[in-house]
């Protein structure tokens, strides 16, 4: 730009400060002083308000929204949400005196939206008829309930180890390409298949367009988008649509919570949230803080994780649960984000690279997840048979470290390492292929019985799959019974036992 245009080019918005400082309406109405990397400086609006909705005036004459995150004594600093070519200095600034909101309601089911609610699946305008503030405050101590209603994910592991409850929020932690969002779309998919009536919500926050297109292809062939809302941002979205991304899906799934329903919201995922606000907030000028992240970044998760509840009777005792996503770095949980977002949920599921590439999939460290809520949401059915499930696998994880440096063990140790391999086997769970609680109920069982200690460790799943098959065919009233979630009585316990030993048996002879 030559000298001489810059010149003109400040003239020009002294010109326009000039005039707005003459009108009487300056609260209302400013003038945009700068903007580059999507984010825009205004003069005047005095009025205005944090996350409030501006409109600026494009060259081609369209109107350009943003909201404003800084607020200083002269200006303002906005972020636009739609393209910055078409912002210049100069341009007319005016207040809506609305913050942003998004479209709720039954109408976006079986849909893939943008944050603002714009569809991305060709399939028409979205007509709700409702609407919710993006950004909303968390429900109060009182207007909560004890999460006790179990979540199912279908996932054996989680199920007995570290069980989710509706309203709960739980970590997914693990490095990139671990199968977090396997595990997600596995508690879709159940949730789909056991007809338990909770509505999905998958955000993708700044994830490969063609990675988005392909898990709503599965799902539509799972037949799980019928009851699925898919909010979706993509790398080349600004920064500004990915911030709002997750906010946008609480206020979808605040919606079925405050009408007696239940919904599930997974953030997929939340590392990439926190990189599009620290980008926001270096642009703005904002210090920064431990690894660059400006020092409200806690807040950010915290005001987000908290939105997700169990209500009370008295407000109807619906749930929104959360499943946020974090991505390590080289297995680091000691870093900043994640660090903040164990510390806000009710516990992690944390994914081992090692268990993932030793084919333990899904690969759930024993030792590092937890669930806070623990037992009270989980099923009297499972919860009878899973009760030495987790100490069995961490002593197994301890022993196996101690045996490879010994060949002579003794009787109990090698009875442990033995029992301790079937069920890490047992625990193997191919993706897309959730258990209903009959199956885990009956599998745990069967294992923590004994009654598959002598079948080798390679057969261990042939013997699952046969126990589980024979059951479905000659106890089928029992397992439909048994699938409601309530403890097994012993009469029931014995009719699996049996099936199992005998089956056991078989492959035992098999194996000579």
């Amino acid at each position: 730009m030559s000298q001489i245009s810059v010149k003109e080019l400040s003239a020009d918005i002294r010109k326009a400060i000039d005039q707005l400082k003459n009108r009487p309406e300056i609260e209302n109405v400013g003038v945009v002083t700068r903007s580059a990397d999507g984010i825009a400086w205004i003069y005047g609006l005095r009025a205005c308000g944090a996350n409030e909705v501006v409109e600026i005036e494009g060259t081609d004459g369209s109107m350009v929204q943003a909201f404003a995150l800084n607020l200083s004594e002269n200006e303002i600093g906005a972020v636009l949400l739609g393209s910055e070519e078409k912002v210049k200095a100069g341009a007319r600034v005016k207040l809506t005196g609305k913050v942003q909101q998004v479209p709720v309601g039954p109408e976006l089911v079986g849909r893939v939206v943008d944050p603002l609610g714009r569809p991305l699946d060709d399939k028409g305008p979205i007509k709700a008829k409702k609407f919710n503030n993006i950004e909303q405050p968390a429900p109060g101590v009182l207007d909560r309930k004890s999460v006790h209603e179990p979540l199912m994910t279908g996932i054996t592991a989680i199920d007995a180890m570290v069980p989710i409850g509706r309203g709960q929020r739980e970590l997914i932690i693990g490095d990139r390409q671990t199968g977090k969002t396997a595990i997600a779309i596995d508690t879709m998919i159940n949730q789909f298949r056991q007809k338990t009536g909770v509505i999905n919500i998958f955000v993708a926050i700044g994830q490969k367009s063609s990675k988005t297109a392909r898990m709503v292809e599965r799902l539509k062939r799972e037949g799980v988008m019928g009851q699925t809302i898919v909010v979706a941002t993509s790398p080349s979205d600004p920064a500004s649509l990915q911030f709002i991304a997750p906010y946008a899906g609480a206020a979808i799934g605040e919606y079925f919570r405050d009408n007696k329903q239940h919904a599930l919201i997974i953030y997929d995922d939340l590392s990439k949230h926190a990189n599009a606000y620290r980008q926001m907030s270096l642009l703005l000028r904002r210090p920064p803080g431990r690894e660059a992240f400006p020092g409200d970044v806690f807040y950010l998760h915290s005001r987000l994780l908290e939105r997700s509840a169990k209500l009370s009777d008295s407000l109807g005792g619906g749930s929104l649960t959360a499943l946020p996503i974090i991505e390590t770095q080289a297995g680091d949980v000691s870093a900043f984000i994640p660090t903040n977002v164990i510390s806000i949920t009710d516990g992690q599921i944390y994914l081992e690279t090692d268990l993932f590439y030793q084919g333990i999939r899904p690969a759930i460290s024993v030792g590092l997840s937890v669930s806070r809520v623990g037992g009270a949401a989980q099923t009297k059915a499972v919860k009878s048979v899973a009760g030495s499930l987790r100490l069995n696998l961490a002593q197994y994880r301890e022993l196996a470290a101690f045996a490879q440096f010994s060949t002579d063990l003794d009787a109990e140790t090698k009875q442990q390492l033995d029992r301790g391999q079937r069920l890490t086997e047992l625990l193997k769970q191919p993706q897309y292929s959730p258990y209903s609680i009959w199956e885990q109920t009956s599998m745990l069982l069967a294992a923590t019985e004994g009654a598959f200690d002598k079948v080798p460790v390679r057969d261990i799943k042939k013997a699952v799959n046969a126990l589980l098959s024979e059951l479905n065919h000659k106890h089928k009233k029992a397992m439909d019974k048994l699938n409601e979630g309530d403890k097994p009585d012993d009469k029931l316990k014995n009719t699996i036992l049996t099936a199992a030993k005998s089956i056991a048996k078989d492959y035992k002879e098999s194996d000579k």
